[in-house]
């Protein structure tokens, strides 16, 4: 896909920022597992965190292509970072952004989209992962108010997100038409959290339990209308997936690079490992299959922006993306042989970053149904 002048100078700013701010400590919040704060505060400031939100509600009014070459470039050197990014835009900003009245774009998409306050999406739930219509989180009308109780899990950047949109049951019984949609502010009583997990990569993304008992939010805080939550977060999910599919991309092309430069600045009996034969077919098959996961993210963001349906392409895109992201970090051990177990490399820290992308807003199975459902009809 040739990229428009607009999009590549973009890609040459966001890299640049990448290179000299987030570089620098990639490899020390993973080793913290600190979250980013200072490099979230700087998304804010370059305008990444709003990137498609029109910029009367404070955003860049950018496209969703652009969005995705932000996120493909900040996964490319940290996957924690990039996975903030994602959640935060797609997860945290989209829902409101997509179903919001006026009032509720005001008081909450603007800030969000400024990077003056941090969003996240609250559906996983211990007993509800892929199959999100069985969520147990239940939402009692009464008065002027709904009382939330539950419990949601594996929520990233739950316990520092200031805004949370969450999906609970109002009737069990009508299934997916029983799910509504619901704004939560940190700090409302009865809104609590459980642990933050520790995890085997990722480690500057925090990722959270959200307890909710008895917790009474104003009837103002409903997303859409009372039943719209599967309808709200089946559409946030499949514009994540192109999200998770940049990061998925991103990181792979991190691998690549990192793979690239150690072949050429490592020798084995007095010759650049890049001229082994056996190390140049690895690097063709690893470019070869990122650059075709690269066409499938941006099909799938070309698509969305031009309005037309993109579920099948978004699914492909994260699903092929994370597949071969997984597989070009793979070889870039392989290439570094045992210093690539090692932290002296990132490349240890790339293959247990991607691996979240083959599981996040749908696993790769779920990915294949709905590709065979869009293709076989429903």
């Amino acid at each position: 896909m040739i990229l428009s002048d607009t999009h590549r100078q973009f890609r040459a700013q966001v890299r640049e920022f990448v290179q000299n701010e987030v570089a620098p400590c990639a490899r020390d919040l993973d080793r913290s597992g600190e979250f980013p704060w200072k490099l979230v505060r700087r998304l804010g400031e370059m305008h990444l965190t709003g990137i498609y939100v029109p910029k009367e509600y404070g955003g860049a009014g950018l496209d969703t292509l652009h969005y995705t070459i932000a996120v493909e470039e900040v996964g490319r050197i940290c996957g924690s970072t990039g996975i903030f990014l994602a959640a935060h835009s797609s997860l945290g900003v989209f829902p409101i952004y997509y179903a919001g009245n006026e009032m509720q774009k005001r008081k909450w998409l603007v800030p969000l989209a400024k990077g003056e306050k941090i969003g996240s999406f609250g559906l996983t739930e211990p007993e509800a992962g892929s199959d999100a219509a069985a969520t147990k989180t239940t939402a009692k009308r009464d008065g002027d108010k709904y009382i939330l109780n539950g419990e949601k899990r594996f929520i990233t950047s739950g316990s520092v997100a200031d805004v949370i949109i969450i999906t609970a049951t109002q009737d069990p019984s009508k299934g997916y038409h029983g799910i509504s949609a619901f704004v939560v502010e940190k700090g409302t009583p009865g809104f609590s959290y459980g642990r933050d997990e520790e995890k085997l990569g990722l480690h500057g993304s925090i990722t959270s339990e959200l307890v909710f008992e008895d917790c009474a939010i104003p009837a103002e805080n409903l997303l859409g209308e009372e039943g719209d939550g599967f309808r709200i977060f089946m559409e946030t999910l499949d514009g994540g997936r192109i999200s998770i599919g940049a990061l998925a991309l991103g990181i792979g092309q991190g691998a690549l690079d990192a793979a690239v430069n150690f072949s050429r600045s490592n020798n084995r009996d007095g010759k650049p490992l890049s001229k082994s034969q056996s190390i140049q077919s690895m690097i063709a098959e690893m470019a070869t299959d990122i650059e075709a996961a690269r066409l499938l993210v941006y099909q799938a963001s070309a698509l969305k922006d031009a309005g037309m349906p993109y579920v099948k392409e978004a699914a492909m895109a994260k699903y092929y993306a994370s597949t071969v992201g997984m597989k070009a970090a793979s070889m870039a051990i392989d290439i570094h042989g045992l210093l690539g177990m090692t932290d002296v490399y990132p490349v240890e820290r790339f293959i247990r970053d991607e691996k979240l992308m083959e599981i996040g807003e749908g696993t790769s199975e779920i990915q294949k149904i709905v590709i065979a459902r869009q293709i076989l009809g429903k």
